[in-house]
């Protein structure tokens, strides 16, 4: 790595509730059409290389194993000192979104990147849908109902067991928010949304959680 970048560290956002400080810019690695694993995990060294540190993934983007590939070399070629350095995000899949699947699914996650814990684990989207149907998109029959109490309690098991340092949800309203808040006793630390939206904002800030702004499925 080379001297200028070892001197302009990418900005940090603080996170609430004592969580970990998320860099401000990150890198995607959703592509649709999908891409080949090689073409994300040469992406990712890149990334590293010109001083990314904030990485997001997800179940349903099949990039999980690349990035942890990405990372493991970035390590040994010298352009990021440890795992440590980096801020790792990856979310829960719809079909997984049912309170006994979603430790198996983390644990499948940390598996795929070889970590033993992610920085953000999200809730994808509002929504469960039928297990074992790992696809997009869903199909209106597979959709089913989020218990939004359940299923966020099984998220904050996952941070107690320290195999991520804060969790969050991923395109929620104000109202599905709301849901979760109403039995929380860990408040998500970001909502993850495509664009900008003013009213979510405000309800982000009134809560103490981040609105991150995205491009992605």
């Amino acid at each position: 790595m080379n001297q200028e970048h070892q001197q302009t560290p990418m900005p940090a956002i603080p996170m609430p509730a004592g969580c970990r400080s998320m860099p401000a810019l990150g890198l995607g690695t959703a592509a649709d059409p999908p891409v080949e694993p090689e073409i994300v995990r040469s992406a990712v060294v890149e990334a590293i290389e010109v001083g990314y540190r904030h990485f997001d993934t997800a179940a349903l983007y099949n990039s999980e194993e690349a990035l942890g590939e990405a990372i493991n070399e970035a390590i040994n070629g010298g352009f990021v000192e440890s795992r440590e350095q980096l801020f790792i995000t990856s979310k829960l899949w719809c079909s997984d979104a049912h309170p006994q699947h979603v430790l198996p699914a983390l644990n499948k996650t940390l598996r795929n990147l070889k970590m033993d814990y992610i920085d953000l684990y999200l809730i994808h989207w509002p929504v469960s849908s039928k297990p074992g149907i790992h696809e997009y998109p869903i199909k209106k029959e597979d959709f089913l109902p989020m218990d939004f109490k359940s299923v966020w309690a099984a998220m904050e098991e996952c941070y107690k067991l320290g195999l991520t340092k804060s969790i969050g949800v991923s395109n929620f309203s104000c109202k599905n928010l709301a849901d979760v808040l109403a039995t929380a006793k860990i408040p998500p630390a970001v909502n993850q949304v495509d664009v900008g939206i003013g009213k979510l904002t405000k309800y982000g800030k009134r809560h103490s959680f981040w609105e991150r702004r995205t491009r992605k499925k």
